[in-house]
């Protein structure tokens, strides 16, 4: 897979799943645009891709929970590179609250803005730019869409708002040669150690409990998404790609169970 000359933003990616995408686009010789609130992560990522490539990313410190950074990582990546090609939707929030719990609704609130309104302004501020280079969209939402868990209400409700919104905005833009498709992850290694304080034996036993009994790498989650933002995926849109290891099949309480009290 190709992305020689592509212009790719991968939001979200001082960590995880976005750096090793954003390192995965590089490597097969796309342009990318970095971004995340860390900067001391952001310049590994950078070194990482330079390393690589032998081209330097756009490293972009933005929070994309406000308008005005959302707006100006697509305005400034088009300034630099001259146009648009990717879109990866990668940067979302997760947390553990109870309907009963005092902040709740700040929570949800906060979430919300990341996990949804952040994706919106995004697809919003690089539509016209997609449109020109009949481009497409990753947005990377969670098994957590479609499988209800306990204590994550509210960023199930997220996921799955995210999931309905690249269905729908797929449907209106298709006519012009654009793409939307969502990566569905469950329970990603690299994730749940830079989120919690799990350590690798509790990772490994709670592997164990998972449907295919191991944890998905951040690898194979950017493997996934460059083959969407592919040519050889030029067919699909509207789709929504779980990679889960068999956590959808039966719920998230199990892995909550495991992850609650380390958060």
């Amino acid at each position: 897979m190709s992305f020689v000359n592509k212009v790719v933003i991968v939001t979200g990616s001082s960590s995880g799943i976005g750096a090793t995408t954003a390192i995965l686009f590089a490597r097969e010789g796309a342009k990318v645009t970095i971004t995340g609130r860390n900067l001391e992560k952001l310049n590994k990522v950078e070194k990482e891709i330079e390393k690589l490539s032998g081209k330097k990313p756009l490293t972009i410190v933005a929070d994309i929970s406000k308008e005005d950074d959302a707006i100006g990582i697509v305005n400034k990546t088009v300034s630099h590179f001259g146009k648009l090609d990717v879109l990866v939707n990668n940067a979302g929030v997760v947390s553990y609250r109870g309907i009963f719990d005092s902040d709740y609704l700040n929570e949800f609130d906060r979430i919300m803005s990341t996990n949804l309104r952040a994706a919106a302004t995004m697809t919003y501020a690089a539509m016209p730019h997609l449109v020109t280079t009949k481009g497409n969209i990753v947005n990377v939402s969670s098994v957590a869409g479609v499988a209800p868990g306990r204590l994550m209400s509210h960023y199930c409700a997220s996921k799955a708002a995210l999931d309905h919104f690249s269905r729908s905005v797929a449907s209106e833009v298709a006519s012009k040669g654009v793409r939307i498709n969502v990566v569905s992850p469950g329970p990603v290694r690299t994730d749940i150690h830079q989120t919690t304080s799990v350590s690798d034996e509790e990772i490994a036993a709670a592997a164990k409990q998972m449907p295919l009994g191991f944890m998905t790498e951040s690898e194979e989650v950017g493997d996934l998404i460059l083959y969407l933002a592919s040519d050889k995926a030029r067919s699909v849109t509207g789709s929504n790609y779980a990679i889960d290891i068999g956590v959808g099949l039966y719920g998230l309480n199990t892995l909550i169970n495991v992850l609650q009290d380390k958060n």
